[in-house]
């Protein structure tokens, strides 16, 4: 009798959720994203591995950038997946890897954007404290690495003890709950506001020192050697500002979230541009990382007529 009772509530509560026509393209579309973003990182890591000349602490730190968007992107493949065969088969459902899903994607979420601003500090190190070997050295910074990664898979288990994610009908997805809480307010901040502010404090410190470097009398290699690593920090700010503007669908709908109920099927909206952004990051990563474009560029047998020959990164 409870059997039959069960079954009969689940056939009710499909039955009255409906299926829009524009699921499947957008499933179809999330699940090219990722899959291009997986195979772009996996290339550039495996450039970094076997080229010799990216055998450096910058490009390590941008392998662990490219690294964790493999795994991220992993992650974000299977909730599409996931999401498409529900949606063709019209089932739902929560299956047994659900809410790990949606902690991985928190975890690795964290852990790329704090790989930014590891890059970001590397590059203040070198020039602010550049008689300070310890700090530059490949130990430290491997050791920064693992304290974003211990952090990144630590901090979710608070959001998961305190709130606990579930399933989401309408969207296919194991997730927080939009609405006023501290989970999605500590989430946000270990996603996003740490990390950014992070980087764009260390942004910011480097300019004042460049500009101080200026007012004094300086050897003029030292002055332009700032000027460079100011340069490439710019690229990384940049890089920030293509996640942070093209996830603001996902930021608008955290905010709505506080105050109302969101659009129905918003996790599905936002999670589109959030895959469009993790892949247009890792184009421009390309674009900006000249060893990188450099190498593939020779394997490629096309000439870097933009890159200057010679210039570190």
């Amino acid at each position: 009798m409870n059997l039959t009772s069960s079954i009969s509530s689940i056939v009710s509560h499909t039955n009255s959720t409906e299926t829009e026509s524009w699921f499947i393209p957008v499933d179809i579309l999330m699940i090219i994203c990722t899959i291009l973003v997986i195979i772009l990182a996996t290339l550039f890591v495996l450039v970094i591995i076997f080229d010799k000349t990216c055998h450096t602490i910058s490009m390590m730190l941008i392998s662990n950038s490219c690294l964790t968007a493999i795994v991220l992107g992993c992650i974000s493949f299977s909730l599409s997946l996931f999401t498409l065969e529900n949606d063709i088969k019209q089932i739902y459902y929560e299956d047994s890897f659900c809410a790990f899903r949606a902690y991985m994607n928190y975890a690795l979420s964290a852990a790329f954007m704090f790989s930014f601003s590891l890059q970001a500090f590397y590059r203040y190190i070198v020039i602010v404290y550049r008689t300070h070997l310890f700090l530059q050295s490949i130990k430290f910074q491997v050791f920064l690495i693992s304290l974003t990664w211990i952090f990144s898979f630590t901090y979710p288990l608070v959001i998961i003890f305190t709130d606990r994610i579930i399933y989401n009908i309408d969207n296919q997805i194991c997730q927080l709950p939009l609405r006023l809480s501290f989970s999605l307010i500590f989430g946000a901040f270990c996603i996003y506001i740490i990390p950014v502010s992070m980087t764009m404090f260390i942004y910011i410190k480097l300019i004042l020192y460049v500009k101080e470097l200026r007012h004094h009398m300086i050897i003029v290699n030292t002055l332009s050697r700032a000027q460079r690593e100011l340069k490439m920090v710019q690229r990384i700010v940049t890089l920030i500002n293509i996640i942070m503007t093209i996830g603001i669908p996902h930021g608008i709908f955290i905010f709505i979230s506080f105050f109302t109920t969101p659009p129905k099927y918003h996790f599905r909206i936002a999670f589109v541009f959030v895959d469009a952004s993790l892949l247009s990051v890792m184009i421009v990563l390309l674009q900006f990382t000249d060893p990188l474009k450099k190498s593939i560029m020779k394997r490629l047998s096309i000439r870097p007529n933009a890159i200057a020959p010679g210039r570190p990164y």
